[in-house]
């Protein structure tokens, strides 16, 4: 023990009487230096201080970096997908359409689809790897199907063992993410789940002895040296996988001795807390590995996707050797940026797997000759479809904040289809281009399709930039619908069977209707053409102003509003100009409206999400509710006006499509027109889709367009490459007679001008005349 300072003598006594105990210094002083001694003391005490103040230091490091590594969890992104494709008997899909599918949910070509999420394609025979993936109602495994097609529809599905399957369903492409305060992508890795090799590759590049040290590797930083002066380039780095995530976690890269201390002292006490398992695990998802816009890439999961656009154990031997490259500097050895310096980086991995006995020559060899095999771009899919994401946002914000879903690692499950989506924004793209030619005014269009049996919204496009954020028209631009406004009219008519039929008489005629405060109303009809005494589905398929509205007046306009409220869920002003489609709705709302025709009388609220799983794939919310039934009444008049609006695609306003390939979908649809050609519509649907598009002007000009020649031809362009069903209408609860034009009443199929009509059963006219 040092002496107190009763013991060590006075300055002004001299050197000669200075004695310093052996247990300070073996070393005695001077006799001619007494300051010495002072100093050696002055050292020793400083010693100690330094020593305790660094003890107090590593003691509240230890605190901080224990209790942090401790709670350490990311902000996993939320992610959203797609609808998945339900693969069964007579289901449209065409090859074309299921490869889009396929390469847009990640599966990767390779002959025998040897592994999962791999596919082979033979002409309209394909060979499926399906992954395991959660839907709504829990995990479904891997398995390996094949798949035949035939006249645009799924023939028949089996196993590999040639059994036959009733359906399976392909797990969804991923179409946007939602980032919280953290911009990072990552996909979170259990230690468990991680590759071998990879695991094998990351160790033998960035820390041989990461199974031995404690945090620091003094042998590994002179192994380094040595190696990176022997090559001429650096090749090896010192720092432990430790040390490497101390950096990523708590410090900057800054090149201070201070931070170097730390960083060891980090190190350290990470080791001497925590498992090697767990660190591996941490750092495996914290490495980062690339920079798309604001969002880091982080982890080796969210670096297989955004790097080769597939899942990590997906990956090949060649494939890790580059992901584990990469971590030295993925801006450096960006392998589309430069190919060649990510080859050379991808061999020094591959050279070190084989000093340490994890790859063969050979294997490494071949890892060398491969493709470097990273996808085209970015393949972090944070928003493709933004239209389409407005409406799921407005779907979950009755449930969810916004904040509640940023970056809360959610699997929102959406009902989007990515061939319709892709069909959708084609169609609107190359028509808007057509049809602007000659054209001053700029136009702008948008798009909802609807599957009709379950209500469930395919694809949404805003206007011509498909990727543009903000004004989106399919949600947010009410316009005049014209004469779309029409099939309800004559719904209410049609659901009073002992009252109208499809062969009812109307009068074409001239009518003036009484408006408050003195006023009168005269409609005319479109070709200013009274066109007298013609069939009520004649009046609907050509769009007949003056029957419409004689029709209307006699139902009530109020009832029309009613009706279009209840469907729609917006407010109507039951004017008699209703009748002919005075009303501001969106596209989105006149979807709503159609569906109700589409789906043979179903309350089907359109919806764009499925569901919501928790982080821990647990479901939080569904919204895929059975809709409601159809009341026979409803479905009845449905079904009539549905058969109506097939004859106005066979002879009366979109008969252009009776002239088309689109013939063969048997399709039903109404055009509508605004005044002075503002507003230009088409609603129609074929045996599985409904669409209605729009055409207009932002600034509500006159586009010299009608429903016929803008709209119509958006939709054809859309349904030419959408693989859908013909529609058929009939069946329970109808009839079909043989009707005399003139007089109403039944009559033989060869008498001259027969016309047949379809009624609800037990309606028909029951008088009979024979023309012979």
């Amino acid at each position: 023990m040092p002496t107190s300072s009763a013991n060590l003598p006075s300055l002004s006594h001299g050197p000669h009487h200075s004695a310093v105990p052996a247990e300070i210094s073996a070393i005695p002083p001077s006799p001619d230096r007494p300051w010495l001694g002072w100093l050696l003391r002055l050292a020793l005490l400083g010693l100690g201080i330094a020593i305790g103040f660094s003890l107090l230091h590593l003691l509240v490091l230890d605190r901080r970096v224990s209790a942090e590594f401790e709670r350490l969890a990311w902000q996993e992104p939320t992610r959203v997908y797609a609808r998945p494709l339900w693969l069964a008997a007579g289901e449209p899909v065409t090859a074309e359409s299921l490869r889009r599918e396929l390469l847009a949910s990640r599966y990767s070509e390779a002959a025998g689809a040897p592994t999962p999420g791999s596919f082979e394609q033979d002409g309209t025979r394909f060979q499926i790897h399906l992954r395991a993936w959660r839907d709504l109602d829990g995990a479904l495994p891997t398995k390996r199907i094949s798949v035949e097609l035939g006249n645009s529809t799924v023939s028949r599905v089996q196993d590999m063992g040639g059994a036959v399957i009733d359906g399976v369903a392909l797990d969804p492409a991923r179409i946007a993410t939602l980032h919280g305060r953290e911009q990072a992508e990552r996909r979170l890795l259990r230690i468990a789940d991680a590759p071998p090799e990879l695991l094998a590759l990351l160790q033998s590049t960035e820390d041989r002895s990461f199974k031995h040290h404690r945090g620091v590797d003094l042998w590994g930083i002179a192994r380094a040296l040595w190696v990176n002066l022997r090559e001429g380039e650096i090749r090896q780095g010192g720092s432990t996988i430790t040390q490497q995530l101390v950096r990523s976690l708590f410090l900057n890269r800054e090149v201070k001795l201070e931070r170097k201390i730390n960083e060891a002292f980090y190190a350290l006490i990470i080791e001497a807390r925590f498992d090697k398992g767990r660190i591996l695990e941490t750092y495996i998802n914290e490495v980062y590995l690339g920079q798309e816009g604001d969002n880091a890439v982080r982890g080796m999961g969210a670096g297989a996707e955004f790097w080769f656009g597939q899942e990590l154990e997906q990956l090949d031997t060649a494939q890790l050797a580059l992901l584990v490259g990469l971590i030295q500097g993925p801006s450096h050895h960006d392998p589309r940026r430069h190919p060649e310096r990510a080859r050379k980086r991808r061999a020094v991995v591959l050279d070190m797997a084989v000093e340490t006995g994890v790859l063969t020559p050979e294997q490494a060899a071949g890892a060398k000759a491969a493709a470097l095999g990273v996808s085209r771009a970015g393949s972090l899919p944070r928003n493709r479809y933004p239209a389409f994401m407005d409406m799921v946002r407005a779907q979950l914000e009755r449930d969810y904040r916004d904040a509640d879903l940023q970056g809360a690692g959610l699997s929102i499950h959406t009902t989007l289809s990515p061939t319709a989506q892709t069909a959708a924004e084609a169609a609107v793209g190359a028509s808007l281009k057509s049809l602007q030619e000659g054209r001053s005014v700029a136009l702008e269009s948008a798009l909802v399709l609807t599957d009709t049996r379950r209500g469930t919204v395919e694809a949404v496009v805003g206007g011509s930039d498909v990727r543009a954020h903000g004004f989106n028209r399919a949600l947010e631009a009410r316009r005049p619908i014209g004469s779309l406004s029409k099939p309800f009219v004559y719904v209410l008519a049609l659901a009073q069977p002992n009252h109208w039929s499809l062969s009812s008489i109307l009068d074409d005629a001239p009518t003036v209707v009484r408006l408050p405060g003195g006023r009168s109303w005269s409609p005319e009809n479109y070709d200013g053409v009274s066109h007298g005494r013609i069939a009520l589905i004649d009046a609907l398929s050509r769009s007949y102003n003056q029957a419409t509205v004689r029709l209307g007046m006699d139902i009530g306009p109020e009832r029309v509003a009613n009706l279009m409220e209840a469907l729609a869920q917006v407010q109507v002003t039951p004017n008699p100009s209703l009748l002919l489609g005075s009303v501001d709705l969106s596209p989105m709302a006149v979807a709503q409206l159609y569906q109700f025709i589409a789906s043979q009388g179903e309350l089907q609220p359109l919806r764009a999400v499925r569901g919501v799983l928790d982080a821990g794939h647990r479901a939080l919310k569904r919204y895929d509710l059975p809709t409601r039934p159809a009341q026979p009444g409803d479905a009845l008049a449905a079904r009539l006006v549905g058969l109506a609006l097939q004859d106005a695609a066979m002879n009366g306003t979109a008969r252009r499509l009776a002239g088309s390939s689109l013939r063969r979908l048997q399709a039903a649809g109404k055009t509508g027109t605004s005044n002075d050609s503002r507003d230009s519509w088409f609603a129609g649907y074929s045996g599985r889709h409904l669409a209605v598009v729009w055409v207009g002007n932002d600034a509500n000009q006159s586009t010299g367009l009608m429903g016929a020649s803008g709209a119509l031809r958006v939709w054809e362009s859309l349904f030419e490459n959408l693989p859908t069903l013909p529609l058929h209408i009939g069946g329970e609860g109808m009839e079909f007679e043989w009707i005399e034009p003139r007089y109403g009443t039944r009559t033989s199929p060869e008498c001259p001008g027969a016309r047949r009509y379809a009624f609800v059963a037990g309606t028909a006219p029951l008088d009979y005349s024979d023309c012979r």
